[in-house]
Order: C-alpha cells, then sequence, then structure tokens
C-alpha cells in the first residue's frame, strides 16, 4: 500500500514538473457575444486603465505596529457620493492597503457591537473610555487607531462640443437646386443628405476628490500623525453618426477606484513615514 502511494506522489510530482497540471490564478472566460470585437476592445482597453493595481509599498519587508482601522467621515454633501459610499465601505479599503503594506490589522468585528462607542471614544479623545476597550483579548496590542476621511467630492469642471449637419447639409441642396441642371440638382440633393446626416458630440466631466487620513494613540487619543491627498477623476462621453452609421463611447475612473486609489497614497505615505 505503500509502495502504491508513493508511486502517485511521484507521479504527481512528475506531472507538476512537466506542466501537466496548471497551477496557478483561475482563468474565466466572456460569455459576451461581443467579445473580441472592436466595441469590445475599445471597452477592454478603457477598463484596464481603472483596473485595480496593487502597489508596491517601500517597507513593506518592515512589520508595522497592530491598528485598527476606525470608519472616517464623509464630510462632503455631495450627493451622487453619497449615495455610493459609507464610512466602512473606505475603512474596508484602508484594511485591505494596511495588510498588504504589512500592517498588522486587528478586525474590526472584534469589538462586536460596541464598535460605536469605540469610535466615539477617539472622535471624543476620551483616553479613558478608550482604555476600557483596549483590555479586550487582541486589542491589547493595538498602537495605533487610523482614519481615512473623504472632505471633498465635487464635479470642477465639464465641457461639451457638438456638431450638427443638418444645417450644412439643407445649404448643400440649395446650393445644388439653384445651380440650373439636374445633374447639379441631383447631386447637391445627395451631397445635403450625406452632410446632414452627420453628428458628433463630446463631453467631459472632471471631479476632484480629497481624503484625508488621521493616526490616533491608541492609548492616549491623541492625534501622531495626518496628511492630505486629492486626485482628479475624469469622465467623459462621444459619439458619432454619419449616414445611419454610428458608434459611441464613455468611460472614466469610477468613484469606487478613485477612493480606492486615494487610499492607497494614504497608505504609501504611513508605510514610508510612520512604520
Amino acid at each position: 500500500m505503500s509502495t502504491m502511494v508513493g508511486r502517485m506522489s511521484l507521479t504527481f510530482v512528475a506531472l507538476l514538473a512537466s506542466g501537466g497540471i496548471a497551477i496557478g490564478q483561475p482563468q474565466f472566460g466572456n460569455p459576451s457575444p461581443t467579445a473580441g470585437s472592436e466595441t469590445s476592445q475599445k471597452a477592454n482597453a478603457a477598463a484596464d486603465q481603472a483596473a485595480y493595481r496593487p502597489v508596491a509599498y517601500t517597507n513593506v519587508n518592515k512589520p508595522g505596529p497592530a491598528l485598527i482601522v476606525l470608519p472616517g467621515d464623509i464630510k462632503s454633501n455631495n450627493a451622487t457620493f453619497l449615495q455610493k459610499f459609507t464610512p466602512n465601505n473606505i475603512a474596508d479599503f484602508g484594511e485591505v492597503e494596511l495588510s498588504s503594506a504589512n500592517f498588522q490589522v486587528l478586525e474590526r468585528s472584534n469589538l462586536g457591537g460596541a464598535l460605536n462607542e469605540f469610535a466615539l471614544a477617539y472622535n471624543l479623545g476620551d483616553p479613558d473610555a478608550a482604555r476600557k476597550f483596549l483590555r479586550m483579548g487582541k486589542l491589547k496590542s493595538t498602537k495605533y487607531v487610523v482614519k481615512f476621511d473623504i472632505l471633498k467630492a465635487e464635479q470642477i469642471a465639464s465641457a461639451q462640443k457638438g456638431f450638427d449637419g443638418h444645417a450644412l447639409g439643407q445649404m448643400a441642396g440649395l446650393l445644388g437646386a439653384y445651380s440650373g441642371s439636374l445633374g447639379g440638382a441631383r447631386a447637391g440633393a445627395v451631397g445635403g443628405t450625406a452632410i446632414g446626416s452627420v453628428h458628433s458630440d463630446e463631453s467631459t466631466g472632471v471631479w476632484l476628490i480629497g481624503m484625508r487620513y488621521k493616526i490616533i494613540n491608541a492609548e492616549t487619543t491623541e492625534q501622531v500623525a495626518n496628511g492630505y491627498t486629492e486626485e482628479k477623476m475624469e469622465v467623459g462621453a462621444t459619439s458619432q453618426s454619419v449616414l445611419g452609421v454610428s458608434q459611441s463611447q464613455q468611460g472614466g475612473v469610477g468613484l469606487d477606484t478613485m477612493v480606492q486609489r486615494l487610499v492607497q497614497k494614504a497608505v504609501w505615505e504611513i508605510d514610508n513615514k510612520y512604520k
């Protein structure tokens, strides 16, 4: 029996060595009926620019202190932003990135139903209340409390331009009619129809989103450090139609991606300055 098991193990190792069994991330197919088409390639190229990219944190080989990420504040009153985000969403991004930077991130779930009281203790700067929670299990090792706050989220600029060939098409048709010949009139009508069918539109909007991070001493509730960073988010759309043939594109980095990128910038600074 042991001999058979040994042979099976050797066979498995041989398959791995020869590439007979592929080890790696799972690969998924694309069931879209337009997969591989021109529109698919353009849309995927745009999406690739917005895809998540891990950051190579400078001091990733140096373990960071134990910390807890508390839900921050959203100071912006922008309705679109408030519909999409809650402070917990931002804290989740913070936990992911701080863990990637090799900080010891303690789960907020360890606080259970006391999370709101724990956050209140730090928001009010109440060290006695904070210490009460820090006596609980894994929380005893907590050195810092970190918060990420959204201070700004607003569309600061927009621009549009377009072309409608209807008026020029009518003028071309009239010039052909006044040419005095049947051929000229027909050519004018054809040209007028072609020019009149041309329509194009382009619009761009730019947002500015700003984030502040705060590092708080877990025991004293005093602020150790803070920083601020902001990024522009551009969203655009184009459309064109000629003789009934149309094409359009729209895209840009979404709010989710922008918040995650801001968290990455903030964590990069924390990793460089406060480990």
